[in-house]
């Protein structure tokens, strides 16, 4: 059952191009590891410390999987060193919910 991992980031927004360069190093990371990335996505209107970035997986067990490879990636490693010395993001929460596959219209998974 295809399951989507919402991950809901506060971001210090005096460093808001720190955390976009941080987002950009995951678009090749997450899908060699495994993840189906759908996006990340930066404040604009509104609240300006708030990001999120979604990634598609086939199922809960396939995401342990790709955490497991994320771990040994040395380019994933690296970028969550980076993140680790500019502080930039203040807090982050992962959302684990069940796509309704029917209507998954970007990033689907096979």
């Amino acid at each position: 059952m295809p399951t989507a991992c919402f991950i809901r980031y506060q971001i210090d927004p005096f460093q808001r191009d720190a955390f976009a360069e941080y987002a950009a190093n995951w678009a090749d990371i997450i899908p060699r590891c495994g993840g189906n990335l759908l996006g990340y996505f930066l404040p604009d209107e509104g609240t300006n410390d708030v990001a999120w970035g979604i990634i598609l997986f086939d199922s809960l067990a396939s995401y342990e999987s790709y955490r497991a490879r994320l771990r040994a990636d040395p380019a994933g490693r690296a970028n969550f060193e980076m993140a680790q010395r500019g502080r930039f993001i203040l807090r982050e929460e992962r959302t684990f919910t069940e796509a309704v596959d029917s209507t998954l219209r970007f990033g689907r998974v096979p």
